[in-house]
């Protein structure tokens, strides 16, 4: 083997590709279950105005409010950009990748 296809077969090993499906996957549930807990641990808080912040999603994701149902919502909201962002992510990381394949 020549020192180059050596060297190409080192970078190779060093820059792999990520498994978009599974990096959504992932990204899903720490959004949906992280936009769960923060609208749970606000209605336990309670308070005046609960939530005056976090209820401003309410623009963006119809049917989510500062409640125990609006936080299942949450959860499903959450997990769908979560979900998106995972993969974009991995799909735009593997491109890059496969550009950089092509280059060498």
């Amino acid at each position: 083997m020549t020192q180059q296809a050596l060297r190409e077969n080192h970078i190779s090993r060093a820059v792999v590709r990520i498994r978009t499906m599974a990096l959504a996957i992932v990204c899903a549930i720490i959004g949906g279950v992280g936009l769960f807990v923060m609208t749970a641990w606000l209605i336990i808080e309670g308070g005046p105005d609960v939530g005056q912040h976090l209820r401003l999603l309410s623009n963006y994701f119809f049917g989510y409010s500062v409640t125990w149902g609006g936080s299942v919502v949450g959860l499903f909201y959450g997990a769908l950009c979560g979900g998106v962002v995972g993969w974009a992510i991995g799909t735009i990381y593997n491109k890059v990748v496969g550009l950089r394949e092509k280059s060498m």
